[in-house]
């Protein structure tokens, strides 16, 4: 390529500094206030799910490359993209393992709380990717009925193994969702949804805040169990009614694992180097400077439901993420920022 390339990089994007310079003419920006002024000549953005890349950023610019950090893509129109000849790529699965701990840590935590039974109990999972494959394997680890909505899938791969939403609803003790955000899935969890859930079922939304009508869910929040809210409909403002009801609240920190963090950076310079043939970065992953980037394997199989409790809080205290976001809710921005990378823990399967 000729010419010195030019990147517009998100300033929260862990382990980037340096990585490009070598190379490129690098800019770090936050996220929320590039602007297309600011992306005029940059030939690629490495970014997180705070820019919105659609005409008003991108049109007229020297752009032809996106890189996400992030699973997210809702923030990205492709349509555009697409006709303009730019490419995105995103960190598809990088947090998987983050979310799948902060699901298991939440459950075992309320449950604990409020002394209830998980023994036979069916866990429902609404979006059956990357996140909800993981947490779809740790809770048939850990002898949980599950049942799994995901309509492409089913469509691509067939029914058999796969419910309607309606069947999961009425069916689950527990209900965590993983969908992307998009047409079918916007509101999705309104009035209607909730009146189809079980009394006292546990309500996990880890994906996208838009997934659920807030008003909705707080109405219905009488009839229901324990609801652990990690994103919110309107990032940074908070509803605090809402969070005023939930047993868990946290600011969107579920995939926030020091491995989680690793991989989306890894992957999102090694999509960069692969379109510009840096070769030097093809291989790229974060160097790992301390200890926090080790996971730590436990061994659940035949313990009763307070040693894994014990054991899952123990290597992911969650309550200590909700203390200081009840106390700091208008600190969401600073508190992700600053946000202290967890170990991962995982299991033999």
């Amino acid at each position: 390529m000729q010419g010195k390339l030019k990147i517009v990089v998100d300033d929260m994007i862990p382990f980037i500094e340096g990585v490009f310079e070598p190379y490129a003419e690098v800019v770090y920006m936050a996220g929320e206030e590039i602007s297309r002024e600011d992306v005029i000549d940059a030939d690629a953005l490495i970014l997180r799910t705070r820019t919105r890349c659609d005409a008003s950023l991108l049109d007229g610019t020297a752009v032809r490359f996106i890189a996400s950090a992030a699973i997210g893509t809702d923030h990205i129109d492709f349509d555009y993209s697409n006709s303009h000849g730019i490419v995105v790529r995103n960190a598809i699965g990088c947090n998987a393992g983050g979310v799948m701990n902060y699901v298991f840590s939440a459950l075992y935590g309320c449950a604990s709380r409020k002394a209830i039974p998980l023994e036979g109990k069916t866990m429902g999972i609404i979006g059956v990717g990357n996140v909800g494959k993981r947490v779809e394997r740790m809770a048939n680890y850990l002898g949980f009925k599950v049942l799994r909505n995901d309509p492409p899938r089913a469509e691509a791969e067939g029914r058999d193994g796969f419910c309607d939403l309606d069947t999961l609803l009425e069916s689950s003790d527990i209900i965590t969702l993983h969908v992307p955000l998009d047409a079918s899935t916007r509101d999705m969890a309104d009035a209607s949804f909730f009146s189809k859930m079980r009394d006292g079922a546990f309500l996990i939304n880890t994906c996208r805040g838009e997934v659920i009508v807030e008003e909705d869910l707080i109405a219905a929040r009488p009839h229901l169990g324990p609801v652990i809210i990690d994103t919110w409909r309107h990032e940074p403002r908070i509803n605090r009614e809402l969070m005023d009801v939930t047993d868990i609240a946290t600011p969107h920190i579920a995939g926030y694992s020091y491995a989680g963090k690793q991989n989306g950076t890894a992957m999102a310079v090694r999509a960069v180097a692969r379109f510009y043939g840096l070769e030097h970065l093809y291989e790229f992953f974060p160097a790992t400077e301390v200890i926090e980037e080790e996971s730590v394997k436990l061994d659940l199989r035949g313990k009763k439901q307070g040693e894994i409790a014990s054991l899952i809080q123990y290597n992911y205290p969650i309550f200590t993420d909700d203390f200081f976001f009840r106390i700091n809710p208008d600190d969401f921005v600073r508190l992700r920022s600053e946000y202290q990378y967890r170990k991962e823990y995982y299991v033999d399967y």
